[in-house]
């Protein structure tokens, strides 16, 4: 296709770059060439692999602010946001190229069974093929070093779709990794829309391997669209952090006001409701409110702002009407609540929001948190698993049964105990239970995730 697509600054409103509109015959040739490339990156030596996402991750760490300047202007995240995004990206190559070091089968014991008597043999991992990678536009590079950096570890190639909204960074990582000395169709991208490119890799015939980040709405059906090839999806999360009686109030406000409002909130694993015993209530909605007063709104390029836009217009939109939704419904504004300019909303604390509440079960993806009260632990738990979601959730609390109970019960892949459910690690096994996706992220995991393994069967003849 010849038109382009133009890459809109959200919080000046202009353009800061073009790339092309692919379809699915630029989709179809990435996956071509990535095909071609296959046999060398499969035969390619591991400690080859290593050096060159080793170098990788060097040249993220000597660009870190032309590529932090550049995700600002793409996707209105602060620039202390993204240069920690260009910092955590080249952590996630280094991380990939020590395991790239590390992958390896096992010998297997044939004759524990009387039939494998004078058999002796192993398995090892092979590279599943072509990855295809769709990533979001909330964490534009880290997101697409947890894709292509266990791949390329693993011997696979990879065809990345980023998203229309930022893709000029992963152009730019594409060119770090070529001369880092990736062989050429080992990565390609393809710029373009969802349901134009992102829909021709999920049905591609010579994809093996699919791994989406993404919405839930356009996530849950990929699987039945992919055909015959795995799939790994991250679709969300609405997360909940529980407040007990006992917890440290002061250390949960903190970390309640960096979950809940990083990134304007455009964090799949950001705080959204907090559910606080009711006698702690007052004590931590006004630790919340007086730091909530202190964030700082301004050009994502400046220093000292805290919170930058939402990624568009039609997002402020979505957002304005939830809240104005929910205020209808009964819930309040303990601070904030309006849109303060095109693509900006105020960071914004509801009180009086019932957990039926559409707000309080969907994901909300903005600058907002919810104050919802409990009686009982239980009560707690029912309600943190009351959504469609289970990726993220934490508890802040001084007491171990009710730490080691909410982990218990609580349905998710991860449970923080006194740590938002904002955390992550980048080595953990990361994923999500019930629409919150399948599969799972973390270097080693998702190399795991990428390989199929081979059984090797040897009969001695004595």
């Amino acid at each position: 296709m010849s038109e382009a697509i133009e890459v809109i600054n959200p919080y000046t409103g202009t353009c800061v770059g073009k790339v092309p509109r692919g379809g699915a015959a630029e989709v179809d040739a990435a996956v071509r060439r990535a095909k071609e490339t296959m046999p060398a990156m499969r035969n390619m030596p591991l400690h080859r692999r290593a050096a060159i996402l080793k170098k990788t991750s060097q040249l993220l760490q000597e660009r870190a602010e032309a590529f932090a300047q550049l995700i600002t202007q793409e996707s209105g995240k602060t620039i202390r946001e993204t240069r920690a995004e260009v910092a955590r990206a080249a952590a996630i190559f280094e991380y990939a190229a020590e395991e790239a070091r590390r992958l390896h089968g096992e010998t297997l014991p044939f004759d524990a069974f009387p039939n494998g008597e004078n058999h002796i043999g192993f398995y090892l991992r092979e590279p599943v093929g072509i990855v295809g990678a769709i990533t979001p536009w909330n964490v534009p590079l880290a997101l697409a070093a947890h894709k292509i950096a266990p791949a390329l570890a693993s011997g696979n190639c990879v065809v990345l779709k980023p998203a229309e909204q930022t893709p000029l960074n992963a152009l730019r990582l594409a060119q770090a990794l070529r001369e880092a000395g990736l062989p050429e169709g080992a990565l390609e991208v393809v710029t373009g829309y969802g349901e134009e490119a992102g829909d021709a890799l999920v049905t591609h015939p010579d994809v093996g391997f699919l791994s989406f980040t993404g919405s839930r709405e356009v996530g849950i059906g990929l699987p039945a669209r992919a055909g015959y090839k795995r799939v790994a999806l991250e679709l969300g999360g609405n997360s909940p952090i529980i407040v007990t009686q006992s917890a440290d109030i002061e250390r949960a406000a903190e970390a309640i006001v960096r979950g809940g409002y990083a990134v304007a909130g455009q964090l799949c694993i950001s705080v959204q409701r907090i559910l606080v015993h009711r006698t702690v209530r007052e004590v931590l909605l006004e630790k919340l409110i007086a730091r909530i007063r202190q964030l700082r709104l301004g050009d994502p390029l400046d220093e000292a702002t805290d919170v930058g836009v939402l990624i568009s217009k039609e997002a402020c939109d979505r957002v304005e009407k939830a809240v104005q939704e929910a205020v209808q419904a009964g819930a309040k504004a303990a601070i904030g609540g309006k849109r303060i300019g095109p693509a900006a909303f105020e960071p914004t604390l509801l009180t009086d929001v019932r957990q039926d509440m559409p707000i309080a079960i969907n994901e909300a993806f903005a600058p907002l948190t919810l104050l919802i009260e409990f009686d009982t632990l239980d009560e707690a738990i029912a309600m943190a698993n009351a959504t469609p979601y289970g990726l993220n959730a934490g508890i802040y609390t001084r007491d171990i049964e009710e730490a080691l109970s909410a982990a218990n019960a609580i349905v998710a892949g991860s449970v923080m105990i006194n740590e938002v459910p904002t955390f992550r690690s980048d080595l953990m096994p990361y994923g999500g239970r019930k629409q919150s996706g399948l599969g799972r992220e973390g270097v080693r995991f998702a190399m795991e995730e990428m390989t199929e393994t081979k059984v090797v069967c040897i009969q001695r003849l004595i």
